[in-house]
């Protein structure tokens, strides 16, 4: 049987992103009286980019300080319209939908229609991109979306208003979004995840200025730049580490557990009993991360000739050697290429395993 130290590990980042995510959302409340959504929208990705930045700026400081080979900040050209459709589906056009009709639609139905992005990830995954879906992942997933239904469930929530439809087709941007991230997730993650938040930060904070809004106090800026670092800069970067390792539609099912962690924070913030249909749901919610954790995918499988440049570390699909000169620190990067070659081993739908079932 196949070790539970591989999957805990790839499965980390994902539920990590969730976890930040999820707690985004309980402390961004704290604004909601004080911001217009949409100004909020756009301060939280610009924390989000601005602080990543500001990252990248000191990781190529401290490369430079320990003379180590300097992490080249580039995109290839065939793969900007991937990134470039990720940032106009999920920050810019997602963004918009959704406070559009979070205008028209309480909280409560709100939450519940959000449950759709990770159903939506998972079947564009499935049936666009030809992800493996074995019927455990299957299972898990469908675990996962009932317990975010339950966990959010009041009567006649989820009625289908103009508002819900607005929303709906915010988890439909978003879930395209991360299918679409997933084509470039090879990339350095900071990078991707920087210039995200950059551009969606500006675009909605201009368009929440154009719509009137008036520019937010200063302490209120801040705090919205540091929820939105974490919240959505950190946990993206988490979530694009993910998607390398997992595919979209694993990484999109641990990410739906995010409102599980949201309502953890919440309880804590506002202390409450939480109600029965909560621990169904955190039952369920286990219950999927579990039959995913738990998965296990092998069988002979070739792999084409490939060149690219990722973090990696040399193991059996980087067996490559360095001129002595080289720092071959592990992790590190930088451009390879992969031969043909035949085997059979347990993998998830990575960079390295997008072949065909």
């Amino acid at each position: 049987m196949m070790s539970t130290a591989l999957p805990l590990r790839s499965a980390f980042p994902a539920l990590a992103a969730a976890l930040l995510f999820g707690a985004s959302t309980p402390l961004a409340k704290l604004l909601t009286t004080s911001l217009p959504p949409l100004l909020l929208a756009g301060l939280l990705y610009l924390g989000s980019g601005l602080g990543l930045g500001a990252l990248l700026v000191m990781r190529r400081v401290r490369e430079r300080r320990r003379a180590q080979a300097v992490t080249r900040l580039h995109i290839a050209r065939a793969e900007l319209p991937w990134l470039l459709g990720a940032i106009a589906a999920g920050g810019m056009l997602g963004p918009a939908l959704f406070m559009l009709g979070l205008a028209q639609t309480g909280a409560a139905p709100a939450s519940l229609l959000l449950n759709l992005e990770g159903m939506l990830t998972a079947l564009i995954a499935w049936w666009v991109f030809r992800e493996n879906a074995d019927r455990r992942i299957v299972l898990g997933m469908v675990a996962i979306a009932l317990g975010g239904v339950l966990l959010s469930w009041q009567p006649g929530a989820a009625a289908l208003s103009p508002g819900a439809l607005l929303i709906a087709g915010a988890c439909l941007c978003w879930a395209l979004d991360n299918n679409l991230t997933r084509q470039v997730s090879n990339n350095d993650a900071l990078l991707l995840a920087c210039l995200k938040g950059l551009l969606a930060g500006v675009t909605n904070t201009a368009l929440a200025l154009a719509g009137g809004a008036a520019l937010p106090a200063l302490p209120d800026a801040g705090y919205a730049g540091l929820v939105g670092f974490a919240g959505y800069g950190v946990s993206l970067v988490l979530f694009v580490v993910a998607l390398r390792t997992l595919g979209a539609a694993r990484s999109g099912a641990y990410f739906s557990v995010a409102p599980l962690f949201g309502v953890l924070i919440s309880l804590a913030i506002w202390p409450a009993a939480p109600g029965g249909l909560f621990w169904v749901s955190a039952a369920l919610m286990g219950l999927g991360v579990w039959l995913h954790l738990s998965e296990r995918h092998a069988h002979a499988h070739t792999h084409t000739p490939l060149s690219h440049s990722h973090p990696h570390e040399h193991d059996a699909h980087h067996p490559h050697t360095h001129d002595a000169a080289e720092k071959t620190q592990a992790p590190h990067a930088h451009a390879h290429r992969h031969e043909a070659l035949t085997h059979s081993h347990a993998h998830y739908p990575d960079i390295h395993h997008r072949h065909p079932h």
